[in-house]
């Protein structure tokens, strides 16, 4: 059976038609009933990495941080930390970020909570009982709310393709460890020769790389897959097993956001902006040439669908000349193998839908 999924245009020519107006209607058509004065609230959403500004902006927010409180719940806006050592490691160095970035209580409403805590400690065990994990490691907070409205920045990322509503469950809900345990199939493996520059060592946040005199040498039990070697080679020595690893690494995040959202059925709704549609994840410091025009905003109770959706719209534009994109510039065109040709994009749908997260059918009503 077929999901609705609400989406709102970019278009204004009045107060009535502006963002806030339209955030406030999609809101009603699939929260309007769904959270109570009982309900403690966490609104999960991206602050972004220092240098990135593509992240939803803190005054859209508002919007929805209000709608929540006019049904008397409690609400907070919250994150987890990251497992790469960036601006958002640690819960102290992550909230300092965030206010930075304009996620100031003045700004947005509602405090700000790091939900597995100071150094992702804060976690709980979720049996899923899939083909990866029985178990997942979810930060405690965001476990622990009543609800829940998942607020994310659909764009490219460079292991996943894109990363919409299903990404920021299985990322963003888990704890340090968790996203270990999603990351520790898909570690870079060394495919070309090493000039032994040492840059990659340097760049190393927990010295699993050396060099030898036959080149470069890494201690997979201590990698954490940050990819900051990838990222930094100047020779292109490092690369992933996109065809083997890579799937698995798609599976074991599925299976991360059932975890995330067990025990609120009924209690989770998904905003996805199609907006500022950059190639990589927030988590990078920049922000890069977006790849296609700003396309609207979307919501729905299903985070499959809500996905599908949105990667259908991106897909059906035209591409942007000087951006990322190196090919599929034609609409209907898959914008995201465009950009990263080794990732098949639409898999973590198929997977996500045959665990039983929700549906890639869909119907698309415009508000």
């Amino acid at each position: 059976m077929a999901s609705k999924v609400y989406f709102a245009d970019l278009r204004a020519r009045s107060a009535d038609e502006n963002k806030g107006s339209k955030i406030g209607k999609l809101f009603e058509r699939v929260c309007g009933n769904l959270f109570s004065e009982d309900d403690v609230v966490a609104v999960k959403v991206h602050f972004g990495e220092r240098g990135n500004d593509s992240f939803v902006s803190p005054v859209i927010l508002r919007h929805i941080v209000d709608k929540v409180k006019d049904s008397a719940a409690k609400v907070f806006l919250t994150d987890t930390n990251t497992l790469y050592y960036g601006s958002r490691h640690d819960s102290v160095d992550h909230l300092v970020t965030a206010i930075l970035n304009g996620f100031d209580y003045a700004v947005v409403g509602a405090p700000l909570i790091i939900a597995d805590g100071l150094h992702g400690g804060n976690e709980r065990l979720v049996e899923v009982n899939q083909k990866h994990f029985d178990t997942v490691k979810i930060a405690g907070d965001i476990h622990d709310s009543s609800g829940m409205v998942v607020v994310s920045h659909f764009k490219g990322h460079g292991m996943s393709g894109f990363g919409g509503a299903l990404k920021n469950l299985a990322m963003g809900c888990a704890t340090l460890h968790g996203k270990l345990e999603q990351h520790e199939c898909a570690k870079p493996v060394i495919m070309g020769d090493c000039d032994l520059c040492g840059v990659c060592v340097e760049e190393c946040p927990v010295e699993a790389i050396t060099l030898t005199e036959d080149g470069v040498k890494i201690e997979y039990d201590e990698c954490i897959a940050c990819m900051n070697c990838m990222d930094s080679c100047p020779n292109e020595v490092y690369d992933l097993n996109w065809e083997d690893d890579v799937p698995a690494f798609i599976e074991r995040m599925m299976e991360y956001s059932l975890g995330a959202i067990k025990g609120k059925e009924g209690k989770i709704a998904y905003f996805n902006f199609l907006t500022n549609i950059t190639p990589d994840c927030d988590c990078v410091p920049w922000s890069d040439y977006p790849i296609v025009p700003d396309i609207g905003i979307l919501v729905s109770s299903d985070p499959v669908a809500i996905d599908a959706a949105s990667y259908d719209l991106v897909n059906q534009q035209l591409g942007l000349r000087g951006s990322m994109l190196e090919k599929n510039f034609e609409e209907g065109a898959d914008k995201f193998r465009g950009v990263w040709t080794e990732v098949d994009s639409g898999y973590q749908l198929v997977y996500a839908e045959e665990i039983g997260l929700g549906s890639r059918r869909y119907h698309l009503v415009r508000v």
